[in-house]
């Protein structure tokens, strides 16, 4: 019995040995896949002489900020965002401060007053005397607002319920 093999089956099994000899060499030395590809650009002439290839600087991917970290994401320097909103807002506050102490139900939600992230609940804020707008945000898109006046030397306790931002039922009655 003579065995027939098609031309297609023979170019996919090539192609996909190529491609599993190609992902095991990658897979092997990836500190060398900059250092590889440099080295095959200089190498194929592409019927140019070599003396004529130019060679340009290495490239220096960037190095993460702290250790472990991904090259990807963007380390920031300094404090976290939260830390200085509430810090500008404390700032601004003066002699005649008022005080918020802000709680949610459930707790742990994230507040935001202004429109600008200050920390989790429960929090208590020193703040200038004005006008407000507390939102609180929950884990699982539960969402409370009040617009508030603080007087001078006041203390406000602002506890927020937070419901659902979407119904969790419809009803087509």
């Amino acid at each position: 019995m003579t065995e027939t093999r098609s031309p297609k089956g023979a170019f996919a099994r090539f192609v996909w040995a190529g491609g599993v000899a190609l992902l095991a060499f990658v897979a092997a030395r990836p500190a060398c896949a900059q250092a590889t590809v440099q080295s095959a650009a200089s190498t194929a002439s592409a019927g140019v002489a070599t003396s004529e290839v130019k060679k340009t600087a290495p490239v220096v991917l960037a190095t993460p900020r702290s250790e472990g970290g991904s090259p990807h994401l963007i380390a920031h320097d300094g404090p976290p965002a939260e830390e200085v909103n509430r810090k500008a807002l404390e700032d601004q506050a003066g002699s005649d401060a008022g005080k918020l102490l802000m709680r949610s139900w459930p707790s742990g939600a994230q507040i935001y007053i202004n429109g600008a992230f200050v920390g989790h609940t429960p929090l208590l804020l020193m703040v200038a005397p004005g006008k407000y707008r507390v939102e609180m945000r929950g884990e699982h898109d539960d969402i409370a607002q009040r617009t508030l006046g603080l007087l001078a030397n006041d203390t406000q306790e602002v506890t927020l319920k937070l419901t659902a931002r979407y119904p969790a039922r419809i009803s087509t009655r």
